[in-house]
């Protein structure tokens, strides 16, 4: 018995630390963007992406949702709600994707978890920049930044997690804490 709940203490610490440290990596890079002509480009897609593909939808969630809404509150909050919804509902659709469709091909259901997840921030930061801002106008500048951040985040976290072994990395350090 005492086994179990060492085992399950080390569990949650481990979900914990790794939900804080990925949350903290997207407080930081919705921090501040990359120049780009007529914008900035925000590169913390990349973390929600990864994030999303490795862990469950609620630590996804507050990676993605309280990760941006965090970052915007601290550095530029008139966006904050908008960011806690469309990346909170970007990362549990990307999580759910990943992990229960073609159980048996993670990468394509990691892709199609990602590319879904774009789609939905997109729309999302349109839609409430639209309503925030008041003009429609603002929301189709925007709109290609929108894109642009949301095609480097899916590939990005797509490259992080498949080809450079972050995955591989995540599983084991999860079985070695059930074992442990």
């Amino acid at each position: 018995m005492a086994e179990k709940q060492n085992r399950n203490f080390k569990q949650t610490t481990l979900w914990l630390c790794l939900t804080a440290i990925f949350m903290a990596m997207n407080v930081a890079l919705s921090s501040f963007g990359v120049p780009v002509p007529g914008g900035h480009l925000y590169l913390n897609d990349i973390v929600i992406c990864t994030a999303a593909i490795l862990l469950d939808p609620v630590a996804a969630f507050i990676v993605g949702g309280v990760g941006a809404f965090l970052g915007d509150f601290f550095f530029y909050p008139t966006p904050m709600f908008v960011s806690l919804v469309t990346h909170g509902l970007q990362a549990v659709v990307i999580s759910l994707l990943a992990h229960h469709i073609l159980k048996k091909r993670p990468v394509l259901a990691s892709g199609i978890g990602v590319a879904v997840g774009a789609v939905i921030m997109v729309v999302g930061y349109s839609l409430g920049r639209a309503f925030i801002y008041s003009t429609p106008e603002y929301a189709l500048m925007k709109l290609p930044y929108q894109i642009l951040q949301a095609v480097v985040g899916a590939v990005v976290a797509m490259i992080l997690v498949w080809k450079c072994g972050i995955n591989k990395l995540f599983q084991k350090t999860v079985a070695r804490a059930g074992r442990a």
